[in-house]
């Protein structure tokens, strides 16, 4: 298929660019490296620099390119920026999301697959999670994830477009020759390893006093291989038929905080020392997904995503990227 894949010198981005490239797709990549990079986009698939808010250069995209699918990865991502600027995020991940809607509507492509996220749950009530459990959003990331699944609920009614969202929950790990590089870096696995890279200052542990087994978060950690296989299984659903579906992406257990620090001074050999700080506001003690419909619906599961395999590989890459693309 030709594949218009939004955010894909990204980090899960170039990850499923790679995937999709290995499994014979045209890939082509637009993204704005605001916060991407121009490194981590494979060579065989085409690359267009543009911001989604441009609609006319978005609307050259689709002109020159015969598109029959589209992966939306392209979005603002901290949460905790999105609590001080919620502006930003409803400019980039709804204005801009309905911008590519249209020009899908313009040009008669009518599948999508939606890089949404388990913060459209904000603290639920049960665990483990699923699809049928509540969102209650509790910050403008989350309810721009959530906003923009609606969204394409009422395109599919009125415009018979086909959705898939994959709410991911910790993506983590790397391919050989992909990995997270952020920065600031929001995401606790690159950041432990960078610790472990560097053998320099301390890493802040934010509440060891949770209702857990060692009193820090528990988390459901899920390699970012396993979440590009899943897209490529969801281009699978679209058979003709209207859907609207959203989908659990986890591994099904929690690992805690301090889990993952022992994994990565094990692994690295690293001693990674840690300095306790007072709990950050609004962090649930326990976040576990079911991924029990991917499985039935997509044939999905983790393979890749024991914690051990998780660390290694971002450790490994980490090692050999000590600067990310930079070097």
């Amino acid at each position: 298929m030709n594949i218009l894949v939004t955010g894909g010198a990204g980090y899960i981005g170039s990850v499923l660019t790679e995937q999709l490239v290995g499994e014979g797709h045209n890939v082509i990549v637009v993204d704005s490296l605001y916060r991407g990079h121009r490194a981590a986009v494979v060579p065989e698939a085409a690359f267009v620099q543009i911001d989604l808010s441009d609609r006319n250069a978005l609307d050259e995209v689709f002109r020159n390119h015969t598109i029959e699918a589209v992966m939306h990865l392209a979005a603002d991502t901290s949460v905790g920026l999105s609590m001080v600027e919620p502006e930003r995020f409803f400019q980039n991940n709804i204005v801009c999301g309905i911008n590519l809607l249209d020009c899908m509507l313009k040009y008669k492509v009518s599948s999508i697959v939606f890089s949404s996220s388990a913060a459209v749950y904000g603290q639920p009530e049960e665990i483990p999670i699923t699809e049928t459990t509540p969102a209650k959003p509790v910050n403008p990331y989350g309810e721009t994830k959530l906003m923009f699944e609606r969204i394409l609920y009422w395109y599919g009614r009125a415009h018979g477009i086909s959705s898939v969202s994959l709410r991911y929950f910790n993506v983590a790990g790397a391919s050989e020759r992909f990995g997270s590089d952020h920065n600031p870096e929001t995401l606790l696995i690159p950041i432990v390893v960078r610790f472990a890279v560097s053998r320099q200052g301390v890493l802040s542990l934010y509440g060891d006093d949770y209702d857990t087994i060692d009193g820090t978060c528990i988390r459901d950690y899920i390699h970012v291989a396993d979440i590009a296989r899943a897209h490529a299984l969801a281009l699978k659903r679209f058979n003709g038929d209207v859907i609207t579906k959203a989908y659990n992406l986890g591994n099904g257990e929690g690992y805690s905080v301090m889990n993952v620090i022992e994994v990565a001074r094990r692994i690295s050999g690293a001693p990674i020392p840690v300095e306790v700080r007072p709990r950050r506001a609004g962090d649930p003690a326990k976040l576990i997904a079911s991924y029990e419909l991917a499985k039935a619906e997509l044939g999905w599961e983790p393979r890749f995503s024991t914690l051990d395999n998780i660390v290694k590989s971002a450790w490994e890459w980490q090692k050999e990227h000590p600067r990310g693309y930079e070097g």
